[in-house]
């Protein structure tokens, strides 16, 4: 399975972009645009709010744990890295791809 995902390596974490959707009708993973994970959330970009909100989507959708997940950089910016620890490369594309096609 093949996402056009560009996922890096930071020592053993995984750099995972975003692409953050800040006011959007639903919260949710849509899909890799651009080589980034498309990620929908309700809550406004003010006050850290949506990315709360968005590692709480990230963290749900991929099923990782609090810990494994952090904000890496893009605080204030749409375009955001994730840091994504205790997790192998082919197991992060798995979930990815389940996440966003929740279906198959």
């Amino acid at each position: 399975m093949n996402l056009p995902l560009n996922l890096e390596m930071d020592g053993t974490a995984i750099l995972l972009p975003v692409r953050a959707q800040p006011r959007s009708s639903k919260n949710g993973i849509e899909g890799v645009h651009a080589g980034r994970l498309k990620v929908c959330v309700t809550q406004v970009p003010e006050k850290g709010k949506a990315n709360k909100a968005l590692l709480k989507v990230i963290q749900s959708g991929l099923k990782l744990k609090r810990s494994q997940i952090e904000l890496y950089q893009g605080e204030t910016a749409s375009l955001k890295i994730f840091r994504i620890l205790e997790i192998s490369r082919e197991e992060l594309y798995t979930r990815i791809s389940a996440a966003i096609n929740p279906s198959r």
